[in-house]
């Protein structure tokens, strides 16, 4: 695959301290390209009292180099490659590395997610239905953790399934699953968000199940706890409007409590492949699967930022921040000023490091 001609811009905007996905997007609809954001991110800084490091060319150089060493690529947001799915997630990665067939991105998935200390039956059932499914053209997207994951990968794998892993796209997690891992690099597609080498810690699993759920149409739980990692994939899911589905379980089972409160909760009960391919059926069926989210593939959050806002708006935006995480749109609401400059305010107060961004979209001082 051809990297964009900016690609080493992009990735040293990307790796630079502070610069999240949300802010790395408004920055490119602030300033039209990632060459133009380098050169204005050390003044943006500077406004709110702040030396920012950007990222320098030769790092960003070497790490596409040891992807290219193993075969692998990056994929940037914002062009052809980069999955609409995912880019329509205001969280989406702003670059992913992908080590294998990045054919599989372009057709209808499923996620397939749940306990790592799977039961015997759960286990199977989870093999068996996604190969059920691969054989009705859907790519199985997975954790490659233990237990259902595994399970998942193994029987889609003829068919095609992707592996969203927590560290590095070159780095083996967990143990066990090195074989695993070789034969998805092989046979279907390895996704990551972090850097090649880079060893999965705690905070990287929820990143990597947002990947899991955005890449979808949909994702099934097999068996999972009420607070496992499973169950925060199916919920990142229904936040975006993807259907979310669950095999029921006997109550006794702790595995099982996890899917029975999804489906109490309206998740949709799947016995089979065919409960799934009828619940995903919203979203165009067959080969159409996806396309419902075309339009929004590579969509900056802004369609244009201001280049700068007055002492006057930054004034009425800050003295509605608080410590207390507030959603922008109620900042939005109360200031009466347009979203656009808005997002403006809030960008050049965070690249200063007085503004953390929270999930759902809200923000609060640093």
């Amino acid at each position: 695959m051809t990297l964009p001609v900016d690609a080493v811009a992009r990735l040293r905007l990307i790796r630079t301290d502070s610069i999240g996905p949300v802010t790395y997007r408004q920055l490119i609809a602030r300033f039209g390209d990632a060459d133009t954001a380098l050169r204005m991110l050390p003044d943006l800084a500077r406004k709110g009292g702040r030396a920012l490091v950007v990222a320098g060319a030769g790092a960003a150089e070497a790490e596409l180099a040891a992807l290219d060493a193993i075969g692998a690529t990056m994929i940037f947001i914002g062009t052809a490659a980069y999955p609409a799915l995912l880019a329509s997630q205001e969280t989406a990665p702003p670059v992913l590395s992908a080590r294998g067939d990045l054919g599989l991105l372009e057709r209808p998935a499923v996620a397939i997610v749940g306990a790592r200390n799977a039961s015997a039956a759960g286990t199977r059932f989870a093999r068996t239905l996604a190969a059920e499914l691969a054989d009705h053209d859907l790519v199985v997207v997975s954790g490659l953790a233990r237990g259902i994951d595994a399970a998942a990968h193994q029987g889609a794998m003829a068919g095609g399934t992707i592996a969203v892993v927590a560290g590095g796209v070159d780095v083996v997690y967990p143990p066990e699953n090195a074989a695993l891992m070789a034969e998805i690099a092989e046979k279907g597609l390895i996704v990551a968000e972090q850097m090649p080498g880079v060893e999965p810690q705690a905070r990287h699993f929820p990143r990597r199940n947002r990947i899991i759920a955005g890449l979808a149409a949909g994702t099934l739980v097999v068996e999972g706890a009420p607070k496992s990692g499973s169950l925060i994939t199916a919920r990142i899911a229904a936040e975006a409007g993807r259907e979310v589905m669950a095999i029921p379980g006997s109550p006794l089972d702790p595995r099982a409590q996890g899917c029975n409160l999804l489906i109490r909760e309206g998740a949709t009960l799947v016995q089979g492949a065919a409960d799934v391919i009828e619940a995903l059926s919203a979203f165009g069926g067959g080969p159409q699967l996806g396309l419902r989210f075309k339009a929004a593939e590579a969509a900056p959050l802004y369609d244009d930022l201001p280049a700068d806002a007055g002492d006057a708006e930054r004034d009425a935006v800050a003295a509605l921040l608080s410590p207390t995480p507030v959603a922008i749109d109620e900042i939005v609401r109360l200031s009466g000023l347009p979203a656009p400059l808005v997002a403006t305010v809030l960008l050049d107060l965070e690249l200063g490091g007085g503004l953390v961004r929270h999930a759902g979209g809200r923000v609060g001082l640093a």
